[in-house]
């Protein structure tokens, strides 16, 4: 391209590089916004500096090898297993029936999955008592037809877990499975195939990432777990008080033990958030 009066042509400069000089080209952070933003940092990340700070790192090994600390850690690991073992089981299902069926009230179905979310722990943990209670809705039939009471039992503390975790698994489920291409279980199906079959072949592997993604996260939640824990449970040390428990019991008596107990759940989120980076972190 030559200009009228006949000189050099003249060469536009490339796309990609143009677009990399304006990415390069990074205006000021206005005041206003800077100053906002690193006291909200600075909210977060002060209790976690205060929690490292004030840990009795050299008092630690026996804090957290002492007999209630440790009863209270391996209860809590086997209870938020346990919960998530039954998030997967009848919460995958669930998550499959939201993603791929049509059905009348399913938005309504989805709002009563995802209000566990926004429901306080302990609101929860009295819907559960007056649901499985012994003079519960199904609770008293549970006790009568087979002499199951879950209140103030390890298990009461698996089902109080499970119900608040549970949706974190089906949100991260049902999204895969959107994400998903049905094309596969469509031709699955034209092979023959049932549709149990297909979704177990292959749905299942194709969604296994948000499957594992959703379980830590329904784990993490379990194990973190205090509201509905206390209120459906009750605060026994050896048979219901996990770690949460033991933390808000020993913060009263021994400061030294809620600590530790609060560095091994911290440790147990940092964890957690690196396994899951990808999601939760990853930047464009």
């Amino acid at each position: 391209m030559t200009d009228h009066k006949g000189g050099a042509p003249e060469i536009p400069e490339a796309g990609p590089r143009r677009a990399g000089r304006r990415r390069g080209r990074r205006s000021p952070v206005p005041l206003p916004l800077l100053l906002p933003g690193l006291l909200g940092l600075v909210f977060l990340v002060l209790p976690l500096a205060g929690l490292l700070v004030r840990a009795p790192w050299s008092d630690l090994p026996a804090q957290l090898t002492s007999p209630a600390v440790w009863q209270a850690l391996r209860l809590s690991l086997v209870c938020a297993t346990l919960a998530t073992a039954v998030t997967l089981v009848l919460g995958v299902p669930l998550a499959w029936l939201l993603a791929r069926t049509e059905f009348p009230g399913r938005r309504l179905v989805r709002a009563l999955v995802t209000l566990p979310l926004v429901l306080p722990p302990v609101v929860g943990g009295v819907a559960l008592l007056l649901a499985l209670g012994r003079n519960g809705v199904a609770g008293r039939w549970l006790d009568q037809w087979f002499g199951v009471t879950l209140p103030f039992t390890t298990a009461g503390v698996v089902v109080a877990e499970a119900f608040v975790a549970m949706p974190f698994l089906v949100i991260s489920v049902e999204g895969t499975l959107r994400a998903a291409d049905p094309r596969y279980e469509e031709a699955a199906a034209t092979l023959g195939a049932s549709r149990f079959t297909a979704f177990r072949r292959v749905t299942l592997p194709l969604i296994a990432p948000g499957i594992a993604a959703g379980a830590v996260l329904a784990w993490a939640r379990a194990l973190g777990e205090f509201g509905a824990t206390i209120t459906f449970a009750g605060n026994f040390p050896g048979r219901t008080q996990t770690m949460p428990l033991a933390v808000y019991l020993a913060l009263q008596s021994d400061p030294a033990a809620a600590i530790a107990l609060s560095l091994v759940l911290l440790a147990v989120s940092i964890a957690v958030l690196a396994g899951l980076r990808d999601r939760w972190t990853a930047t464009s």
